[in-house]
């Protein structure tokens, strides 16, 4: 009777204090929006088993971790969220807007901590930034202002620009139109002229871009986007193809050949959200955990790419860079 019951709880063989450790072991789910062979995919993921790690907990020991990646595909993101939440985990860590909403579609009631999401507020994940007040919290990356800044920093790397066009996909970037109208805001102080790429699929890209570069003095000011972070390396060939100056928002944009990247440190957020999925594990409710934003900033100059487009880019630029890549 004692083995059998022993078989029931999975202890057979096991020595006692195993047995408790089994018993205490929580589950995450975690739903990428970008694909699983993405180095920034990996490297999301490491930061953010780094920041459990410093928090206690180690996978295999005390925590199992499910992992998905979705590509920035609905079908797969869809697919993805309905088997987390059949897992039925102690908390989820969502990552991009189309994730958060599809994972609120498919539960009110495990947490779920995003990361690097935009204006949540508005997007209906949280009834305010202060007291979420469901099952949804965790850390914004960028306020609109921003977009004006971008405009800025563009036409400082570019003095002769004179059309600048923001580029996303309203399905994955609900949200752009926002950004946009801080760039119409701005633009007439710069001496710029704005318009807007909307795309829906990857072959959008290279006619939609031809057609803008034809206009002559041109940039491109990418939006964080889901969409754009999974087509990084065709935007950024497009953009070299058409010599168009571009903004990135995201230093891993920098490091695959765009010419400028400014924007925040994602990585510190992902380290920073280990924190409230530990919370969540030791008892808080998401409700009660305010969103939180970015702390840390971060540009990145490719000269590599600069001297391509024949531009030189002002010292006082390069002196305020995290990062200059020769």
């Amino acid at each position: 009777m004692l083995l059998a019951g022993a078989a029931a709880t999975g202890c057979v063989i096991r020595p006692q204090a195993a047995c408790a450790q089994q018993a205490t072991t929580k589950r995450i789910g975690v739903l990428m929006g970008i694909a699983e062979n993405d180095r920034e995919g990996q490297s999301r993921i490491d930061a953010f088993k780094q920041g459990l790690k410093e928090l206690g907990w180690i996978e295999g020991r005390n925590i199992h971790i499910d992992l998905r990646f979705a590509a920035g595909e609905p079908e797969q993101i869809r697919a993805h969220a309905a088997e987390l939440v059949a897992l039925a985990p102690d908390a989820i860590l969502a990552n991009t807007t189309p994730v958060v909403a599809t994972l609120q579609r498919a539960t009110q009631t495990i947490p779920i901590v995003f990361v690097l999401v935009v204006d949540p507020l508005g997007r209906g994940f949280v009834a305010s930034l202060a007291r979420p007040g469901a099952n949804i919290t965790g850390f914004r990356n960028f306020e609109f202002s921003m977009a004006g800044k971008w405009l800025q920093t563009l036409k400082q790397v570019a003095p002769r620009l004179t059309h600048v066009a923001a580029i996303f996909n309203p399905q994955t970037a609900p949200f752009g139109d926002q950004f946009v109208r801080q760039i119409e805001i701005a633009a007439p102080g710069f001496g710029v002229e704005t318009t807007t790429i909307s795309v829906s699929d990857a072959g959008d890209f290279d006619p939609a871009v031809a057609v803008f570069a034809a206009r002559g003095g041109g940039g491109l000011i990418v939006l964080p986007d889901a969409f754009n972070t999974n087509h990084r390396e065709l935007l950024i060939s497009l953009a070299a193809k058409y010599r168009l100056p571009a903004i990135y928002p995201f230093r891993f944009f920098a490091d695959s050949g765009g010419l400028i990247s400014d924007g925040i440190d994602s990585a510190d957020l992902i380290t920073r959200s280990a924190g409230y999925i530990d919370r969540i594990l030791k008892g808080a409710k998401p409700a009660d955990l305010p969103v939180q934003g970015p702390t840390k900033f971060e540009t990145v100059i490719n000269l590599k790419t600069a001297k391509a487009l024949g531009l030189d880019v002002p010292s006082e630029l390069l002196a305020i860079a995290d990062e200059v890549i020769e």
